[in-house]
């Protein structure tokens, strides 16, 4: 018994997420691209990302319009927005990676990055998930994911800065003056 506490331990510190922990770093981990690429999410240190779980079929689906309104504004001043479809609430984001794909471009015209479908939520979650739902920021605390649209801003450094809520939009204040504050200066 002893030795299978102490295996799972190892894993468990030889993880990505526990690497990721012990950077303090939101972007130390690799995803797929809606198109099948992998990408090192080091890959945006230096710039202000905003990571977002997104869905085609949502009330809240029309936030894609801000956040590539906020994309276009700021991406020339350093912020990168990412999109992670989710259909682990309600069943919003049934599609394939090509049909939301299509969508987000024709409907919405989106333009920044985004990702395959991910879990954001329980054991099956994607790490870049799991760690950040494990930090404790503002306005919103650490734990699960609630909705669709849950908004999380990285700094350059890689550290998490800010937590929001689903329900605040992209162009709320308080979001607009943290992506603002974290820009880097020049």
């Amino acid at each position: 018994m002893k030795r299978i506490l102490a295996l799972m331990m190892l894993c468990i510190t030889m993880s990505p997420i526990a690497k990721a922990e012990d950077k303090d770093c939101a972007l130390c981990s690799t995803v797929k691209t809606i198109d099948g690429k992998s990408v090192d999410l080091a890959d945006y240190q230096g710039k202000v990302v905003l990571v977002v779980n997104v869905a085609s079929a949502c009330g809240l689906t029309p936030q894609y319009a801000g956040l590539q309104s906020l994309y276009e504004k700021y991406s020339d001043k350093g912020l990168v927005v990412l999109g992670f479809p989710c259909n682990q609430f309600g069943g919003q984001e049934p599609g394939s990676e090509l049909q939301i794909q299509e969508f987000c471009s024709s409907k919405y015209k989106v333009t920044f990055p985004m990702f395959s479908k991910v879990e954001v939520n329980g054991s099956g979650a994607a790490p870049l998930y799991q760690f950040l739902t494990a930090q404790e920021t503002k306005p919103v605390g650490s734990g699960k994911i609630s909705w669709n649209f849950e908004k999380f801003l990285i700094g350059p450094d890689g550290k998490l800065i800010n937590r929001f809520s689903p329900r605040t939009t992209p162009d709320d204040a308080e979001l607009v003056k943290a992506i603002e504050a974290a820009l880097p200066k020049g």
